[in-house]
């Protein structure tokens, strides 16, 4: 910056470059041994101001100063108008002061909203306590219900296991009763050819009857030819002896006796097989309805175990799936939320930022507003001095 000379013995005007404190500088100079000196000499005094820039970010524009006290602006002061010239610096002096009160006016609406906003949004913009709640119930609430999903997952698995090993006692006790019926069918099927052969030996037994009845029927009438024949013979050349008539009645009697004998205990033989085959029968015929009844039993079991162990897979696909969804919408939930965390904390950056520029912006102010007023009232004891 250059400050303003005052040519005393100058007879033509003289033009002097200053800066924006040019009303501190020109104090030096007017000061009460000058005083005298400017009131007397016949001179020409010019001041040039040059622009001092200033800038308010947070404002958005550039200060009302620019435009007034840091304007150029030239002033001519003549031989004998300083009074006039001194009044009219007094009034641009005055028209700086009231726009700095619009300054200041101006930063109270600023500070005014600040505050506002301040009030408006701080709560929300410091109260993460809220949003660690809400973050902390809902992280309770999924591992809750992971835990009880993971619960009924492993006791759908055991139950599965249980069904498994039942069906496999099951299936052990199916075989089993299929063998035993296999067997008790492969006995049943050898009753039946004993049976078949015991037929066939009463049938050959019942032949051989028939046919020693007969053999015996034609031995005694053979044995009567014989006898007839021969008994007319011994009338004729032996003596009377024993009745051979009675002797074949005897004979008749004893073979038909043992023969009547035999044939009763043949046929009771042959019935008491027939009943121990019949029993057997019944026993074998009982035991494998008993082991059929089993078998459809064990069938209706194995299918109703099927059919539950079925369900328990479907009911476990669909844990895992209801489990993997509710992890998923969880860690959606918990990504939004972190989402909604961050723009809070940049516009909380944001907003402190602002305040810390508009804080700044004040500052710069009250510092320019307390230089100015000292420098007026510099320029104003000067003014009263030079009066």
């Amino acid at each position: 910056g250059c400050s303003p000379q005052l040519s005393e013995r100058a007879s033509a005007p003289q033009r002097t470059m200053c800066s924006a404190s040019f009303v501190e500088e020109t104090s030096q100079h007017y000061s009460p041994r000058n005083v005298g000196s400017i009131a007397t000499a016949p001179r020409t005094l010019q001041v040039v101001k040059h622009v001092f820039p200033l800038e308010l970010s947070s404002m958005g524009s550039r200060s009302v100063l620019q435009e007034g006290l840091y304007g150029s602006t030239v002033v001519e002061v003549g031989a004998g108008s300083e009074k006039v010239t001194m009044q009219n610096l007094n009034d641009r002096l005055a028209s700086y002061l009231e726009k700095v009160r619009t300054l200041e006016h101006e930063n109270s609406k600023l500070e005014l909203q600040i505050s506002e906003v301040l009030e408006k949004r701080g709560p929300e913009l410091h109260d993460y306590s809220r949003f660690e709640a809400i973050v902390t119930q809902l992280r309770k609430e999924t591992t809750l219900s992971n835990a009880n999903l993971a619960l009924q997952v492993d006791n759908s698995a055991l139950c599965i296991e249980d069904f498994k090993a039942k069906f496999e006692h099951e299936l052990q006790i199916r075989q089993s009763v299929e063998s035993d019926i296999r067997d008790l069918r492969k006995i049943l099927d050898d009753t039946n050819v004993q049976r078949l052969h015991l037929e066939n030996d009463v049938e050959m037994l019942t032949e051989q009857l028939i046919s020693r009845k007969k053999n015996h029927q034609q031995d005694v009438t053979e044995l009567h030819n014989q006898i007839a024949q021969s008994g007319v013979q011994v009338d004729v050349d032996a003596p009377k002896g024993e009745d051979l008539a009675r002797i074949m009645e005897k004979m008749r009697a004893k073979y038909e006796k043992m023969s009547l004998k035999n044939q009763e205990e043949l046929k009771a033989w042959h019935e008491t097989k027939i009943i121990e085959v019949e029993v057997q029968v019944t026993e074998n015929t009982a035991a494998l309805k008993e082991a059929q009844n089993q078998v459809q039993e064990k069938r209706r079991d194995m299918q109703s175990l099927e059919i539950e162990l079925q369900t328990q897979a479907r009911m476990k696909a669909s844990l895992l799936g209801s489990l993997e969804e509710a992890q998923l919408r969880c860690n959606t939930e918990v990504e939004q939320y972190n989402v909604i965390i961050l723009q809070l904390e940049a516009e909380l950056t944001e907003l402190r930022s602002s305040l810390q520029k508009h804080r700044q912006d004040y500052s710069i102010l009250l510092n320019l507003k307390g230089e100015l007023e000292a420098e007026i009232e510099t320029y104003r004891r000067h003014l009263d001095g030079q009066e």
